[in-house]
């Protein structure tokens, strides 16, 4: 007589690429209800690499090798554990339509996610599984708090400004607890740990091009992340940690100048959570600076482009979107190419784009700088293509921090303030006065004197010749010149802004009324 087939549990990782501070992975643990006590199942920890996301998201060789390193450290401590990650291809409804009958399954468990694909992905397997007979539970764990929480405690609608979501999330109060990563697995099965059929991928399977790769600076995984963690807030450097002021620090600073934990947020190898009560512990007792330019602050700009994200139709898209203004942007490839290729001819811009293609990381002053340079400041180009870039090379690209952030940048929605432009000349030199930065990311101006680095063109032929390095030949010419082009933008914003304004006061005119209630909410 056959032997039965052991019963399995999953949990079906997605973000969430870590062991501490898993409540969705703890929740596949407890023991089924039901079974006999010497019924014991096997756990199997998924992750699925799906055909939709490898086709729809961009992702760069720089993000690829850090998403392989991020899944070859999560087996590596599954395998202490005397498990490890099951690595399956395909939909993931018909890899599970399989799965769940092949393994037995009895259980399945992810974290949430608020994604609009992600959604409609995970109801059609809770469909599943409920049609199956499996239970299915998920958890809250990727945002600090859950995002209808805060909609709710806003009386229904979506904060839309970081101060309305400060006081939203103060008024709920601290976000849950953290919780311990599994220590060991004794209420499970061994499991067979060579099964080749589900064995991670290969840096050729994920078409990772290691000539293309830049300094491996920020290794992926979740015990790269906990190193990290300690070594920038901890109690050593609790006086920077407390006095962090986001605006305060350097865009062009030879080392990065912040905690560079946003790609490790991004995937769920860090938990927001554990970040969070790390500064509580650090900020206790003392004075620290407050939002939204501390260092919580950074956890609270996140929370609130998650909530704008989950709630709003077409977050990343200006067509179609509540809150973006409809602005005629121009269509320029060839003025997108250079700016993406760091050929702008404005060596502050192209050493922070280069920066960005080779290391996969710039600070968010360097973001703003080159965002607000291909949008309203000189190029006019749409925001949308300047967010497809960064969706390509930024290591941290997350969906609706993005699109968030290039709608600020670009003044389409957020901020209104279109007139204030960052220099691509003055800028830089606040910080950086003798372009130090700029000879690193761009050595063929290295020979500049210190009064040319920013504005090669200036300098006479005789000194670029001495340098070395001829603009036109050796370096671009400027593809625009920013003192006219601004004028010009400034005059398209103002009158985007005026047939925006007739547009939102027609609708409201053939709106209802609100109620004092919604008034009050406004």
């Amino acid at each position: 007589m056959a032997s039965k087939e052991p019963c399995s549990v999953v949990h079906w990782f997605r973000k969430g690429l870590r062991l501490h501070d898993n409540p969705a992975l703890l929740a596949c643990l407890k023991p089924i209800d039901g079974s006999a006590s010497d019924e014991l199942p096997i756990l199997r920890p998924v992750y699925i690499i799906d055909p939709w996301l490898t086709k729809n998201i961009k992702c760069g060789h720089n993000r690829r090798r850090f998403f392989l390193q991020t899944l070859q450290d999560l087996d590596c401590s599954l395998r202490k554990l005397g498990s490890r990650l099951y690595v399956a291809r395909g939909d993931p409804e018909l890899v599970f339509g399989i799965l769940f009958t092949k393994w037995n399954v009895k259980r399945i468990t992810w974290e949430e996610d608020t994604e609009p694909y992600s959604k409609e992905r995970d109801a059609r397997i809770s469909i599943l599984a409920a049609e199956r007979g499996i239970e299915f539970e998920t958890r809250i764990s990727h945002t600090l708090y859950n995002p209808e929480s805060i909609v709710a405690h806003n009386l229904g609608s979506v904060p839309l400004t970081m101060q309305k979501l400060t006081s939203v999330v103060q008024s709920i109060g601290h976000p849950a607890k953290t919780v311990e990563a599994p220590n060991c697995l004794e209420n499970f099965l061994p499991q067979s740990l060579d099964d080749a059929e589900y064995n991670l991928p290969t840096s050729e399977e994920l078409d990772i091009d290691e000539s293309q790769c830049g300094p491996c600076l920020y290794p992926g995984g979740e015990n790269e992340a906990l190193r990290r963690l300690d070594d920038k807030v901890c109690f050593e450097k609790a006086k920077w940690v407390r006095e962090f002021e986001k605006p305060q620090t350097s865009p062009n600073s030879l080392e990065p100048s912040t905690t560079v934990l946003s790609p490790y947020l991004k995937y769920g190898c860090l938990s927001a959570r554990t970040f969070y009560w790390r500064l509580i512990d650090v900020y206790s007792g003392a004075k620290h600076s407050k939002p939204p330019v501390s260092l919580m602050a950074q956890l609270y700009w996140r929370e609130f482009f998650y909530t704008a994200g989950s709630q709003i139709k077409n977050f990343d898209k200006m067509k179609g979107n509540a809150i973006c203004k409809q602005i005629p942007w121009d269509n320029n490839p060839t003025m997108l190419e250079a700016w993406a290729n760091a050929k702008t001819g404005y060596p502050f811009i192209d050493a922070i784009m280069t920066q960005l293609r080779t290391e996969g990381w710039i600070h968010h002053l360097a973001r703003h700088s080159v965002a607000c340079f291909l949008t309203r400041g000189d190029l006019w180009q749409s925001w949308e293509k300047g967010k497809e870039v960064f969706e390509e090379l930024l290591l941290d690209a997350d969906w609706s921090l993005n699109a968030a952030n290039w709608m600020w940048l670009s003044a389409s929605s957020f901020f209104r303030q279109y007139f204030r432009v960052y220099s691509p000349i003055a800028f830089g030199k606040k910080t950086d006065p003798n372009g130090d930065y700029i000879r690193k990311y761009l050595p063929q101006l290295r020979k500049f004197p210190n009064e040319y680095i920013y504005e090669p063109w200036n300098a006479p032929f005789a000194v670029q010749k001495a340098a070395g390095c001829i603009v036109g030949t050796d370096y671009p010419k400027r593809i625009v010149e920013h003192s006219q082009v601004l004028k010009q933008n400034l005059g398209r914003m103002k009158r985007a802004y005026a047939d925006n304004s007739k547009t939102e006061n027609s609708n409201m005119e053939s709106s209802p009324v609100p109620s004092k209630k919604q008034k009050s909410q406004d």
